[in-house]
């Protein structure tokens, strides 16, 4: 099992903004067959170091994650957080 979590600091911190990215980040369940738990969190501590919103996502292997990677409805969200982040850092791991 994979683990992959992603955290993004978004340009536009407003509540309209970070509800907004949310639900593009949700819209992936049950859309790919390879993602097998999403789970997407916001911050309530907001201080300095916060990040907006958390992804935690799981697959069955690292081949699922790169078919996971590749799939269009990802790609479609991609674009989206590459307009809205300031910034995003990531960690994979093996469960």
């Amino acid at each position: 099992m994979i683990t992959h979590i992603v955290m993004f600091k978004l340009k536009d911190r407003t509540p309209e903004s970070i509800d907004r990215t949310v639900q593009v980040l949700r819209n992936m369940e049950g859309k790919i067959d390879e993602l097998l738990h999403l789970e997407v969190g916001t911050d309530v501590l907001h201080s300095e170091r916060s990040y907006d919103i958390a992804l935690v996502t799981k697959f069955e292997s690292m081949e699922t994650l790169q078919a996971y990677q590749v799939h269009p409805v990802h790609k479609a969200v991609i674009e989206h957080m590459a307009s809205v982040r300031e910034a995003s850092v990531s960690v994979d791991y093996e469960c």
